[in-house]
C-alpha cells in the first residue's frame, strides 16, 4: 500500500475545517494534521493529530510534518471581529496569507484556499474585496498547484455559533437559489460537507496549476473524492 498522504489542515475549528475532519475518519489514504489556535474536539473515531499553536509558530509545524497539501479554512466575520476592519483583515487576509507563506518555505507543494463566490480585489465590498485580494497574492506565490474553491452560501450546522442573518437566508435559500440565474448562479447556496469533500480531493490531485473552482466546478470536484478506505 503507497504512503497516505500528509494534509494539513488549518482551519480546523470552523464549520469547513470540522467537516474536513469527519470526512478523515476511516481513511487510510490521507494522513490528516489539524493546526489550530486553540483546541477543537476531534470527531468520534478520529485517528488524527492536532497541534495548538500560536499563528506564528506554524511555520514550525508545517517543517514538523512535512505535509504535501494543505488545506487553508481560515475565516472570521465582520461581526466575529468587532465590526473592526483591521481585526478582520488579520484573519481574512494576513492570516491566511501568512499561513501561505510559511507552508510554501517548507516546501508545501499544494495548496487549497477556501475562498467566497464573487470574490473580486476591485469590489466595494469589503468581504468580496478582501477575498480577491487574498486570492491574487496567494497566485503570486508559485505553489506547484493552487486551488481557490469559490462557495456560495454556506448550509451547515457550526459549532457553538448562531449567525441570525445566516440562519434565515438558509431557509430561504430553496427560493433564493432558483431566483439566481445567469452571473448570480454562482452565489447559490452549496453544503458545508460538499465543499469540505471538493477540499480533500483537490489535496489529492497531482497536476500542477492555478484552478479556481465555482459551485458548480466544486460539485465535481467533491464526487472525484476517492470512495473512503477503512481497516
Amino acid at each position: 500500500m503507497s504512503e497516505p498522504l500528509r494534509v494539513a489542515l488549518v482551519g480546523s475549528t470552523g464549520l469547513i475545517g470540522g467537516e474536513v475532519m469527519h470526512l478523515s475518519v476511516g481513511r487510510e489514504d490521507i494522513r490528516l494534521v489539524a493546526i489550530a489556535r486553540r483546541e477543537a474536539p476531534l470527531p468520534a473515531g478520529a485517528r488524527m493529530e492536532m497541534f495548538v499553536a500560536d499563528p506564528a509558530k506554524w511555520g514550525e509545524v508545517f517543517e514538523a510534518i512535512r505535509p504535501t497539501a494543505v488545506i487553508c479554512a481560515l475565516g472570521t466575520t465582520w461581526k466575529k471581529s468587532g465590526r473592526d476592519e483591521e481585526a478582520f483583515r488579520a484573519v481574512d487576509h494576513d492570516l491566511v496569507l501568512d499561513t501561505a507563506r510559511a507552508a510554501k518555505a517548507q516546501g508545501v507543494e499544494r495548496f487549497v484556499a477556501i475562498g467566497s463566490a464573487g470574490s473580486d480585489a476591485l469590489s466595494k465590498n469589503r468581504y468580496l474585496r478582501t477575498k480577491g485580494e487574498v486570492e491574487r497574492e496567494l497566485g503570486k506565490m508559485r505553489f506547484k498547484r493552487l486551488d481557490v474553491l469559490r462557495p456560495g452560501l454556506l448550509k451547515g450546522q457550526r459549532r457553538g455559533e448562531l449567525r441570525v442573518a445566516e440562519r434565515i437566508g438558509i431557509l430561504l435559500s430553496p427560493l433564493a437559489d432558483l431566483a439566481m440565474q445567469g452571473k448570480y448562479g454562482a452565489f447559490r447556496s452549496i453544503r458545508a460537507d460538499v465543499v469540505a469533500k471538493a477540499a480533500l480531493a483537490l489535496a489529492m490531485r497531482k497536476a500542477a496549476g492555478r484552478f479556481v473552482h465555482d459551485n458548480d466546478g466544486i460539485v465535481r470536484a467533491a464526487a472525484g473524492l476517492p470512495v473512503r478506505h477503512t481497516d
